[in-house]
């Protein structure tokens, strides 16, 4: 475990893992307890995700991009009895209390505090906590035994780690995980991937999504080595590839992107050796993955869900694809592919009929999955499970095509497909064309409302550095003349606004903030010819 100029050995993290659990029981934690962490990728987080289950506790790994006003929902709803909070986010979980205790109406029970010192960050911000009555980190792993006797869970299905989701159209729900599904995906994952003993793997995906993928799990059982990353930078990430030697991480495809597009000041090319990359979170555009190829990384597409311990499919590279283009590789690797190997199942259905739809590779469909790497269900939700495990299966509310090789793909969430003229237009293969356009670094497709047409794609797209922007006109009249010759004209977006694309901590561009400006723009007006 090596993070700025400390490192840790297994033996050593091993115990500090077992003083962490042996530290959490004394103040009893325990089955059912909840153990929230508010932290980056450190050291810390990564022990959480042992020492917490060792006590027999969930743990609860919240995003540090959210406000305070909604951790404050996560931790009242998720009933956390301890937070272990990074230095650098003392006061945004001290602010959340505050909202907790003006809501409780005087029957607010704190919950304890331990924060996490880093010599990364400014000293005064650790001296603050201290004063408030927080509990230093390592002086709480001190109470703690290193030879604690931890027991595994009695039952598979008991709970080892919960996670809220982005909450854009309600409040965030929990997804309850159980150790079965953590287990089954700590396993899988370097499988598919192909990693061995010696893989050296950087954090830059985080640890508070989907527990990290179940990476944090996965190294330990290779005895790999973990490079933390604190904050994630495309110089961050090429430095330690030449400084560390890393040869996998894990990053959406807006971070990738970064990457893709980083001033050669921050780049370290060629790489000295492959680096294979893992992107999920959102679909990457064909491409996307063609520049990452050429740079000499080798990416390994997945796709899957918080309620299903992140990565379900993967795009497996067949040996034949290498004769082709490097365009047309390109095109097949953005498929969201097959199911992992401990997904039972995996299907594309009729939303009417709940059949199957037939593998031509045109006929829309939900995807939907079944198996032991689905979660419990949702916390104190029952209505949203009720929905969720509809007819038997984990419904994604993903809508794709089944192609006649068996691989699925995506073209939408349900909520962004776009319907203009009666026909039904996929924003993803609509920003997939864009993405070709030379002067574009980042572009989401929404619906806006038309006039004419009932709906047309409305296209935000964020230009490259380099790119001359004092005519924006000329600029969005050049990208709608391109879409033109990729796509059919209901396609072609009849509006293109520029500026920078909101984005959760996660790197998923934030679509219902876009629907929302697209609603403020009002209609597109009906031709006066």
């Amino acid at each position: 475990m090596v993070h700025g100029s400390r490192s840790y050995t297994w033996l050593q993290t091993y115990h500090r893992c077992r003083r962490l659990a042996s530290a959490l029981c004394k103040h009893s934690m325990g089955a059912g307890s909840i153990v929230a962490v508010i932290a980056p990728n450190i050291p810390a987080t990564y022990e959480a995700h042992f020492g917490i289950p060792m006590s027999g506790a969930v743990i609860n790994p919240v995003n540090i991009r959210l406000n305070a006003s909604t951790i404050a929902f996560l931790l009242g709803h998720s009933q956390s009895s301890i937070v272990i909070v990074d230095q650098e986010f003392f006061t945004l979980a001290q602010n959340s209390l505050k909202i907790m205790k003006e809501k409780s109406q005087g029957h607010f029970n704190p919950p304890l505090l331990v924060v996490v010192a880093d010599e990364n960050c400014d000293p005064e911000a650790l001296r603050y906590a201290l004063g408030q009555g927080a509990i230093e980190y390592e002086r709480f792993l001190e109470s703690g035994d290193p030879d604690f006797a931890w027991k595994a869970p009695q039952d598979e299905w008991q709970s080892i780690s919960l996670g809220y989701t982005s909450g854009t159209t309600a409040s965030p729900k929990g997804v309850v995980l159980h150790h079965r599904g953590a287990y089954l995906m700590s396993l899988s994952n370097p499988l598919v991937w192909g990693m061995n003993e010696g893989v050296v793997y950087l954090w830059t995906l985080p640890m508070f999504h989907c527990n990290g993928g179940c990476f944090t799990w996965a190294l330990a059982a290779l005895c790999g080595t973990n490079i933390c990353l604190r904050q994630v930078t495309a110089k961050g990430v090429y430095s330690a590839i030449v400084k560390h030697g890393v040869t996998h991480f894990c990053a959406a495809p807006v971070v990738l992107n970064t990457i893709v597009n980083a001033p050669s000041e921050d780049t370290v090319l060629p790489l000295p050796h492959v680096v294979h990359v893992m992107t999920a979170g959102a679909a990457p555009p064909p491409a996307l993955l063609l520049a990452l190829s050429r740079k000499g990384f080798r990416v390994l597409h997945t796709y899957g869900l918080s309620e299903t311990y992140g990565p379900s499919t993967i795009c497996t590279r067949k040996p034949e694809w290498d004769s082709l283009l490097p365009e047309t590789q390109a095109r097949l690797n953005a498929r969201q592919g097959v199911r992992s190997i401990t997904l039972e199942r995996l299907d594309v259905i009729n939303t009417k009929t709940g059949e199957p739809v037939p593998a031509d590779g045109k006929t829309i469909g939900e995807i939907v999955m079944r198996g032991n790497v689905v979660m419990k269900g949702y916390l104190k939700n029952a209505k949203a499970n009720e929905e969720a495990f509809a007819d038997g299966w984990f419904h994604s509310e993903d809508l794709g095509v089944k192609h006649q090789d068996g691989y699925i793909e995506i073209k939408d969430r349900s909520k962004d497909i776009i319907i203009s003229g009666g026909e039904n237009v996929s924003s993803v293969e609509v920003e997939n064309s864009l993405y070709f356009h030379p002067a574009v670094l980042e572009a989401s497709v929404v619906a806006r409302a038309d006039e004419r047409w009932g709906e047309s794609p409305c296209a935000f797209v964020t230009l490259k550095p380099e790119i001359d922007k004092s005519d924006e006109q000329r600029l969005a009249e050049d990208i709608i003349k391109f879409c033109k010759s990729r796509r059919p004209a209901y396609w072609v977006p009849k509006s293109v606004v520029f500026g920078p694309l909101p984005k959760t901590a996660t790197g998923k561009i934030q679509k219902h903030v876009l629907r929302t400006k697209a609603k403020q723009l009002g209609p597109v007006k009906l031709s006066k010819l």
